[in-house]
Order: structure tokens, then C-alpha cells, then sequence
């Protein structure tokens, strides 16, 4: 599934807006988020993304030019699965574009491309790399019901030292969840909460 060369992307959107979770919630940032994924999670905010073939593919150039426009010099890569493609080419002209690079991913595929900022947000569809996690700057596990903390618990085992770890409630369920991961943290306080700000304040 992965384009080797990364000379030609599938591109949803290209947009300047608001980081809505994690660790750097807050920041406007440039998304690219790029079509494709084959992980499916009954509960993906954007399941119109999992067909690469229902987008255009752009070039390198025509996606950098399009961040560029934006006057932002944060890039966040996400998805989609981003790294279904070889990512080399693009980070490659986003650095020398002057571009901070981060990525978003679920880490079930091999790394590829030159990153300041790596969140892995592990699904159980398809379980993650050990060497994405040992790789991770941010370690964000979506909660949906009780099982997914022993599922935060289960990967946090394999991360690094410096890896911030967030649980963040499925937006349907986060009446339910919210109590379940206030009570995870008063006991495990390494973890903090992220609670999908955008969408409190009505960003996409």
C-alpha cells in the first residue's frame, strides 16, 4: 500500500487552523491530512478518509506551496493513515521550506521521513509497531470504554522516557468515559487528559 517514492500523495485537505489535542493543543498549526487508511475504527471522526482513491494526488511541490500559503510554519501530517506513503520526499521539502514537522499516527506502519514531533495513537484494529512507540514523542490513546485503559496501560510499557501520555475520551461517549479517566489519573499521574478542544469551539 505504501507509494515508495512519496512523489505524489492522495490530499484531502491542506488547511491552517487550531491544534484541538495532546500536547500541543492550541497551537495553530498547517494540516495536511492525506487520504487513505485501512484501520477502520467504528468510532473515526472521518471515515470519508479510509479511500485513498476518493482524492486527488498532489505533488510535493503543489502540497508545500499550499502550506506555505498558509503562513504557518508548523506542518502536522495526519490522516487517514499518513504513513501508508513514504513520507521522505515531503518532509524533506517542508524542512527546507522552514517548516516544523509533526506527524499523527497510528503507528501501525514503518516510519518513514524527518519528524520533530511523533504522536502515535494506538488502535487495536491493528496493533502498533514497537519501534513507532520506543519512537513517540506522545503517546494518545482514545478511550471509548473501560478496556481501553488497560489498552493505554499495555503500550505505555513500550515508550521512551521523555513520551508525554494523554487519554482522550471518543467524543460520542465522553460523558461515560470522562469519570472512567479521571479515576485512571488520580492513580497513575504520569498521564494527563485531552479533551478535543476544537471541537468545543467548533473547528473542524
Amino acid at each position: 500500500m505504501r507509494n515508495r517514492k512519496g512523489s505524489a500523495l492522495p490530499v484531502m485537505e491542506v488547511v491552517g487552523t487550531l491544534q484541538g489535542e495532546g500536547a500541543h493543543t492550541g497551537r495553530a498549526a498547517c494540516f495536511i491530512r492525506l487520504g487513505g487508511c485501512d484501520i477502520g475504527c467504528h468510532w473515526c471522526d472521518i471515515p470519508s478518509s479510509w479511500e485513498a482513491s476518493a482524492f486527488a494526488s498532489w505533488s510535493v511541490q503543489r502540497i508545500v506551496q499550499q502550506a506555505q500559503a498558509t503562513a504557518l510554519r508548523c506542518a502536522v501530517i495526519t490522516g487517514g493513515e499518513p504513513l501508508m506513503y513514504d513520507l521522505s520526499a515531503l518532509t524533506k521539502a517542508l524542512k527546507e521550506a522552514g517548516f516544523a514537522t509533526h506527524l499523527e499516527t497510528s503507528g501501525a506502519y514503518s516510519l518513514s521521513g524527518t519528524w520533530d514531533w511523533v504522536c502515535v495513537s494506538p488502535k487495536k484494529n491493528k496493533a502498533p509497531l514497537p519501534a513507532l512507540l520506543t519512537r513517540a514523542d506522545e503517546l494518545k490513546v482514545v478511550v471509548y470504554n473501560r478496556d481501553d485503559l488497560k489498552w493505554a496501560s499495555q503500550n505505555a510499557k513500550a515508550i521512551s522516557p521523555h513520551c508525554k501520555c494523554f487519554l482522550q475520551p471518543e467524543w460520542s461517549k465522553r460523558n461515560y468515559v470522562l469519570p472512567l479517566i479521571h479515576a485512571f489519573l488520580n492513580q497513575h499521574p504520569t498521564w494527563r487528559l485531552s479533551i478535543q478542544a476544537h471541537k468545543f469551539i467548533g473547528l473542524p
